[in-house]
């Protein structure tokens, strides 16, 4: 029986952050797709017990983000007495931080998920982005932080509902063509609402519909998936984002998180050039 290997991830609260180090990190590995066992909400001494005889049953490397410095002692010297290797990940992150700007830190597990002003702002971004999808509610395009347009099928929805989560309001302009685009985005864009363009190369955006149109079984239309078709739609596209003066993102070997990220970018470049004047 082949040999197992086991990661251990230990939280005081979800474990989004230690679990996106570990993808983070593992991803810079070939083949290599360790167990993951996360463990959560590790907030007591006595939470810790069934944590370390979980690792105790089956022995592996530790990654752990916990702020009370009790669990943490008890975590490195158990790893330590078993040979382990422990990882305090955000400790000498924290530290570095008290020693350039001379502050203390809180030892509050889970502080990052405050429910105060920045979470409100996401839950609104969030009901923003459903309500909004697909240009349903085209009044609300007044309402957003950015306007994300393209073509059917260039990620323009989980962007949204992505950035959504990031405490942006993100509308949804889809481009059809010869149609154009409702009264009330003219009427956003006067008001200052910016607009970028998400684009694809045709080949993939080809691809993706044609599995798209298997999936649903029947195409929306009948150039749908069509080579020559989808070149001079992603060109109509173009040509509308060269006159509105949009950036451009092109999305065709870009994760959802890295056009979210690129948007976010254009948004806090075009935020400081506003600042400049």
């Amino acid at each position: 029986m082949a040999h197992r290997e086991i990661l251990h991830l230990v939280s005081d609260a979800t474990g989004d952050t230690v679990s996106a180090a570990a993808t983070a990190a593992l991803a810079r590995f070939d083949a290599l797709e360790p167990e993951r066992r996360l463990h959560v909400f590790v907030r007591k001494l006595a939470d810790l017990d069934a944590v370390l005889d979980d690792i105790d049953r089956a022995p592996g490397p530790i990654i752990f983000t916990v702020v009370d410095p009790a669990i943490a002692a008890r975590l490195s010297a158990f790893a330590e007495a078993r040979g382990l290797e422990a990882v305090n990940l955000l400790d000498p992150l924290t530290q570095a931080l008290r020693r350039c700007f001379g502050r203390s830190q809180i030892d509050v597990p889970g502080a990052q998920y405050d429910t105060g002003e920045a979470y409100l702002r996401r839950i609104a971004a969030i009901d923003f982005a459903m309500r909004n999808d697909d240009g349903a509610a085209g009044e609300r395009f007044s309402a957003a932080d950015v306007i994300l347009a393209g073509v059917s099928r260039t990620s323009k929805t989980p962007t949204c509902i992505y950035l959504a989560c990031r405490g942006v309001k993100a509308a949804n302009l889809p481009l059809v063509p010869g149609l154009e685009p409702p009264p009330a985005f003219e009427a956003a864009r006067r008001r200052g609402v910016p607009l970028i363009g998400l684009t694809i190369s045709p080949s993939r955006l080809v691809q993706i519909r044609a599995e798209r149109l298997q999936s649903i079984g029947g195409p929306a239309r009948a150039d749908y998936a069509d080579l020559d078709a989808v070149r001079a739609e992603i060109a109509e596209a173009r040509l509308f984002f060269a006159r509105c003066a949009a950036p451009v993102v092109d999305v065709t070997r870009r994760s959802i998180e890295e056009t979210a990220a690129a948007v976010m970018a254009i948004l806090r470049a075009a935020s400081r050039g506003r600042s400049a004047e």
